[in-house]
Order: C-alpha cells, then structure tokens, then sequence
C-alpha cells in the first residue's frame, strides 16, 4: 500500500509578502469557477486530464488556439503554467463536488440547499523547476507574485525541520510542496510517499494485539492467538499526564467561575496535554506491537456522534479515541502491520468466560469502574476482559471468513454463539478452537 505523510517546514524572516501569490491564486480559482459552472454539461464528458485540457482551450491563447472564450492570460498576467493547471483543478475539484451535493439535496431535500462554491482556504503548490528549486540545505527560491509579476526570491527554511526530513524521510518519494499560513507564519507542507507490504499471514498463525481503549486507563492491550493462547498483558495508565489534563480543566473551571469565560491560553494548554496523551498512549500500543512482533492491531469501533449525556461528559468529551486510532494506524502501516476494528457492542458489559453480563462499580460494590463482577461471584479487571472480548471477536470473525459456507454452517450450529457477533466473547473463541479439533480428529 502507499502511506502519505507531511511534514512543515518554517519560512524564516518572510511574514507578509507571500500574501498577494495566495490572493491572486484565489482570485484564479473563483475565475476559474465560473468558468466550469458555465460549462459543466460539456466538461462532464470528458475524463482525467482531457477535462484539464479543455478548460486550457477555453481560457489560454496558444498558437493553435489564437482567440480563446475567456480572458484569463489578461487578467492574471503570467501566471506560472502549473500553477494555471493546479488552479484549474482545484476548480473542477469544488464544482464536481457542489454538483454532487446539489444532486443529492434535489432528491432529498433536507437542510439548506448547497452553498455556491468558493477557492476559500485553498493555497498554491510550488511546482518543482517552475516554482520551487532547493539552492541548499536550509535554502530556496520560490516563484511569488511580487511587484505586480512573477518573480524568484529566495527563502530560509528551519534548520530544524529540514534535518529532520533529511534523517526520517530520505528513502521517501519527495512530492511538491504546498504554501501555507498558519497562524502569522508562514510554512511549506512537503509531503512524501512511500510503499510498504503488509502483513499477508493466515489467520491461524496470526499474532494479534486486542487494544481497549478507555478514560481511565489510557489502553488495556492483550496479545492473542487465534486458538486463545494470551501471550501477554499491558496496562497503560499515564496517571501523571491525566492529573496534569485534569488540574488544568479545573483552572479553566475556576475562571470561569469568576466570570472570565473566554480563556484561550488555558484551553491551548489543556488541548495540549490532551494531545500528548494521545500520542504516548499511541506510541505505548505500537511498542508493545513490535516486542511481539505482531501481524494485526485490533480496536473497537467507537462512534462518538450524538450528544453525550451525565456526569462523565466532560471526560467523554477529551476522550481522544480517534487521535489514538489514527496515530497507531499510520505507525502500524508503516511497519507492515494491519489495522482491524471490530463490533464494540458489549464488549465491557459481557464477562470473557461466557458467565454473562458484569457488575461494575457501585451495582458491584467496587469505589472505581476499573473493576467488575461476573455473575459467577469472580473479580476482574473489566478493561482486561474486554479486550480478551475484542481480540476474540476480530478471530471468530476472520475464521468464519475464511469458511465455506458448508464448513461455517455447521460450525455456527454446533457454536450459535458466535453467529451473532455482538454477543460474542472469548469463551466463545474456545468453544470454536474445540469444536475444530473435534471435526478433524
């Protein structure tokens, strides 16, 4: 598969005068707009670059095209031929997508009808040769609209982002850069591509890490085997990064007690925090992936949509479950591993060895929901428990698969359990193991 990534690198010295190349590139794409509003029917005809190359004839005069519809050389006067191609698919980009949305809404009218489209926060990509050339290691020359033309000026680049790039990204495929503003700086977004393998292992001989990600514990993760085998057990905690996230809402409660409600530079800090958690909690998953050397990591699929309800709310809220998923995704890929998501339905509430549904906290007469009873009187960790659920589930799953349909139905006659996927849990994965031991005996 082929992973992207993007790494900025700062400008230096240069705040303000990259602002009229983003202005006049918007100012193309909105022209450009129209231009493939106007002539939509016809440009739909068309597939690939023959859509880019129709557009040219309609608004650049060449030898063989003397005399275009539009005046667009006249309007943006010199601008770079790639930037004039990057404008014109960027156009083709909005309009395509405004039309497909305003397709759907005429059969279902709800909401407002779609907005007419805008180039918005689009920026420009400095071309190779034509608008951007590297002169040195921390040095370039840019091609900016400057002085009412196009013109090179040469640039510094952050010394440590670009050591950074020449150390991690070296044997990438090194794309285009793109201008951008964040803030009142100014960076250019290189991204890379790379290809790597993955993991292409029969699911019998696959060695999984089940992931349950939760609020108090940052990630219970259990390794497995798909005939049950637990090989082992880790805890990521992180307490001391939560009191910290946690004593910094409370400084955001407190002033905001006093009436000071828009606290930004207390917010910035506690989303900080909230993200660094993340990214340890990630970089603990993946580190306990390579000491066992595993072919598959293996989460829940949480849909947090909807309001969210009680008094856990606030931590439901900072609760970065998606940050953490795609942090471990994109690490895991790049190491050839796979990343599966399973059914999250019960896999808390039904106990691992198949007694039923749990007690947790007070219902059980525990102080923390980190503990749980099973209805056969057993204590246990819950966190623990489900992600023994989880790694079952994704294994009843892929064997099930890999099944005739014959094979599978008897399996799901002789085990009805693991037919319903939602009621599945590690007990169930044994019961399976057994049930095939005993037809091929």
């Amino acid at each position: 598969m082929q992973i992207y990534t993007t790494y900025s690198v700062k400008i230096k010295h240069y705040n303000n005068i990259f602002k009229d190349t983003v202005i006049e590139y918007r100012h193309a794409v909105d022209y450009l707009i129209s231009v493939c509003l106007d002539h939509w029917d016809n440009i739909v005809t068309f597939k690939g670059v023959s859509r880019l190359t129709y557009i040219e004839t309609l608004i650049h005069a060449t030898k063989d095209n003397p005399d275009p519809i539009y005046d667009f050389d006249a309007k943006f006067y010199k601008m770079p031929s790639y930037l004039r191609r990057g404008a014109i698919n960027e156009a083709i980009g909005k309009v395509s997508s405004y039309k497909s949305n305003f397709d759907n809404w005429i059969k279902d009218s709800v909401g407002r009808e779609p907005s007419y489209p805008k180039a918005g926060y689009s920026f420009p990509s400095m071309y190779r040769t034509v608008m951007y050339n590297q002169t040195g290691d921390y040095t370039a020359q840019i091609k900016v609209y400057i002085r009412n033309t196009w013109d090179w000026i040469t640039i510094n680049l952050k010394k440590s982002d670009m050591d950074y790039i020449y150390r991690y990204c070296r044997f990438r495929k090194e794309c285009a850069p793109t201008l951008q503003k964040r803030g009142k700086k100014w960076f250019l977004d290189f991204p890379f591509e790379e290809k790597v393998k993955l993991a292409d292992i029969s699911v019998y001989e696959q060695t999984i890490v089940a992931v349950d990600l939760g609020i108090n514990t940052a990630a219970t993760v259990s390794v497995m085997r798909s005939d049950g085998t637990i090989l082992g057990r880790h805890f990521c905690k992180l307490t001391k990064e939560t009191d910290h996230l946690m004593h910094s809402i409370n400084r955001i409660k407190k002033a905001q007690q006093h009436g000071n409600y828009k606290t930004p530079r207390l917010w910035a800090k506690a989303k900080g925090i909230n993200h660094d958690i993340a990214t340890k909690t990630a970089a603990c998953i993946v580190d306990i992936a390579v000491l066992y050397n595993a072919d598959v990591i293996v989460f829940e699929h949480l849909d947090k949509n909807g309001k969210v309800r009680g008094s856990k709310k606030q931590k439901l809220k900072l609760w970065r479950s998606q940050e953490v998923q795609s942090i471990v995704t994109n690490k895991a890929h790049r190491l050839g591993m796979r990343v599966s998501h399973i059914c999250a339905w019960n896999t808390s509430r039904l106990a691992y060895d198949g007694s039923g549904f749990v007690l947790r906290g007070k219902f059980g007469g525990f102080n923390t929901y980190e503990l749980c009873k099973f209805q056969n009187g057993k204590t246990y960790n819950c966190d623990l428990s489900a992600s023994y659920n989880i790694g079952a589930r994704y294994f009843i799953r892929e064997i099930l698969k890999s099944l005739d349909e014959n094979s599978r139905l008897l399996i799901e006659a002789k085990v009805p359990q693991c037919s319903k996927r939602s009621t599945c849990t590690f007990s169930t994965l044994v019961n399976l193991n057994a049930e095939f031991i005993a037809q091929t005996a």
